[in-house]
């Protein structure tokens, strides 16, 4: 691999960044994280409204979660809650709040917090946030037992409201706020300018391209026994400014964990600095995401809404060559829809035994085979039929190259193949706002199976018929943009029905995702691509213990709620 050549930090920003802090934390007591944007408005930390409030710091460091998923065994690991119990059929919820634990201005966290914030979810109708909106959703009412015994009563069953709501399932929790500040505020207008948390940093300062938070040594957790303090006095957040600029805080230690960077730009940093490594230590180097990626059919489409043919394009499609050419060997083909974390394995094991998934390599013979017998014939570079041409458009999100080079890579082969593929690259907005949700494509790139990390209907379950509307009416929720429909769809969406409601855990749930997965093995509304990948240097010159394939306590997304567990395993390097 040609490594190019990155030169030493003397950009105006890592100038700033080298003076822009406070000197009476030293640098080697400070962690510096990478924040991929700027920080539109530094004083406002209500998470409750739009844009981004959390995660510069704030929910990595300041705010703790009731729990967090643990993406290697798929337990709920404790933080501010200790455990939970449900009915029997996962209307009720009771959530056991752990003793001791403090705000940081030495008011008690307790169930009136819960009951508070959960609250203005269910009443205020102007808040808008994700998690908020959920919350509203899902929950009918919620009581207070004791001070650490809060009882949440569903709407309707949902085995899976905790992982959901208070687990950081994806990227982030329902926060819980003090009622004790936020009491008598306008949840919509609050600003929470002098923000306090639980976790053991407070907030110090904030500009458009950082944010600072020290150890608040006086906290909770270190004083009931629960954890240490975290060993880093200081945490940064600090927007890097793109690839470039990132690499070069990299190489100069300005920085101790960088957002995605390419396998070029890692491997040019990895040269000029030793001690920067990343989830692996060789190839694929990368971490898996949570959204592998696929490519999506449109079922109503002749003559894609033939399975045959559908079938016949996933034989033609060579995975090994899209992860060599598309992402330099930085990720790998996908065996099936989900994610490959060591939680989702009974679920993809259950699958491959059952004899579905997809093999990395091509069949291109198999796939040609599938179309003849359909009445096409090769017909110089082509299939015709009826004297059409066999051709297929291909929409892509033009916002990144690894979707362009996803579906160059793809045309190619099915060009080869005597499919006229073309590639149709549309603007983020565009390809959101309109193509994927309206149905309006033959066939896209995309993540659509993307919500499974622990468990496997989250993923299964956006394909049922419950979503399917006609093209040209928006999917619920990008729930089904296939539009698959008919006798084996109906077949699938019953034994997601049946999923739905077993416990997370129910030894019956793996045998139940085979048979549903035999109905998309045979039907194919979407193909299976290759394991979406992050590739994130981190930086051991001045703190070790960061997560790695081998030191596997959980993934490495830094800009997650999650991080709170990745602060407290770092160790200075002189250790």
């Amino acid at each position: 691999m040609k490594r190019t050549k990155i030169l030493l930090a003397t950009t105006a920003l890592a100038l700033a960044a080298s003076g822009a802090f406070a000197q009476d934390v030293a640098r080697e007591n400070t962690v510096i994280f990478d924040l991929d944007r700027t920080i539109q408005d530094p004083t406002n930390f209500n998470w409750m409204t739009p844009g981004t409030k959390r995660m510069h710091g704030a929910h990595q460091t300041m705010w703790e979660p009731l729990f967090i998923l643990n993406y290697g065994t798929g337990d709920l690991d404790p933080w501010l809650a200790t455990g939970f119990e449900q009915n029997a059929d996962s209307t009720e919820f009771t959530i056991s709040l752990r003793e001791g634990v403090e705000w940081s201005d030495g008011e008690a966290f307790n169930a009136d917090d819960v009951i508070f914030t959960t609250n203005i979810a269910l009443t205020n109708e102007e808040i808008s946030s994700r998690e908020a909106s959920t919350i509203k959703a899902q929950v009918a009412s919620v009581e207070k037992i004791d001070d650490l015994t809060v009882k949440f009563t569903l709407n309707a069953p949902n085995p899976r409201f905790i992982v959901e709501n208070f687990g950081v399932r994806i990227f982030g929790s329902f926060l819980i706020m003090p009622e004790h500040i936020w009491g008598g505020q306008d949840a919509a207008t609050f600003t929470f300018s002098d923000p306090i948390g639980t976790g053991p940093y407070t907030f110090s300062s904030a500009a458009s391209n950082r944010a600072i938070w020290d150890r608040n040594d006086d906290w909770w957790g270190a004083k009931t026994g629960f954890m240490d303090l975290p060993a880093p006095q200081r945490v940064i957040f600090l927007e890097s400014g793109g690839e470039e600029s990132r690499a070069q805080l990299m190489v100069s230690n300005q920085l101790d964990a960088a957002q995605n960077v390419t396998i070029g730009t890692f491997e040019a940093i990895k040269a000029q600095n030793p001690n920067v490594t990343a989830w692996y230590d060789d190839y694929p180097y990368a971490a898996a995401d949570p959204c592998a990626r696929q490519l999506e059919i449109n079922t109503t489409v002749a003559p894609w809404d033939n399975a045959n043919m559908r079938k016949a394009v996933a034989s033609i499609i060579d995975r090994n060559q899209i992860v060599n050419v598309a992402y330099e060997g930085t990720t790998t083909a996908s065996e099936t829809m989900f994610a490959n974390y060591g939680s989702m394995s009974p679920f993809v094991d259950a699958i491959m035994d059952a004899g579905y998934g997809l093999p990395a390599s091509a069949d291109v013979a198999a796939g040609q085979a599938l179309l003849e017998a359909e009445g096409w014939s090769r017909d110089g570079d082509y299939y015709t039929k009826d004297g059409e041409t066999l051709s297929v458009n291909i929409h892509v999100n033009s916002a990144s190259t690894e979707y362009t080079r996803t579906i160059d890579v793809i045309v190619e082969q099915l060009q080869r193949a005597g499919i006229d593929a073309r590639a149709v690259p549309v603007e983020n907005g565009v390809f959101w706002g309109e193509v994927l949700p309206f149905g309006g494509y033959e066939m896209s790139y995309s993540w659509l199976s993307c919500g499974s990390v622990n468990e496997p209907w989250a993923s299964m379950g956006r394909y049922t018929v419950k979503d399917v509307v006609p093209v040209g009416e928006r999917s619920p929720g990008f729930n089904n943009t296939a539009r698959w429909d008919g006798p084996a769809a109906e077949s699938y969406s019953a034994i997601m029905d049946d999923i739905a409601a077993r416990p997370l855990g129910d030894e019956a749930i793996p045998g139940l995702v085979a048979e549903a997965y035999g109905h998309l093995d045979a039907e194919m509304p979407f193909i299976p691509l290759v394991q979406a990948a992050k590739l994130l240097p981190m930086n051991e010159t001045y703190w070790t213990g960061w997560p790695t394939a081998d030191n596997y306590y959980n993934h490495p997304f830094f800009w997650w709620n999650h991080t709170h567990q990745i602060i407290h395993n770092l160790e200075p390097a002189g250790n």
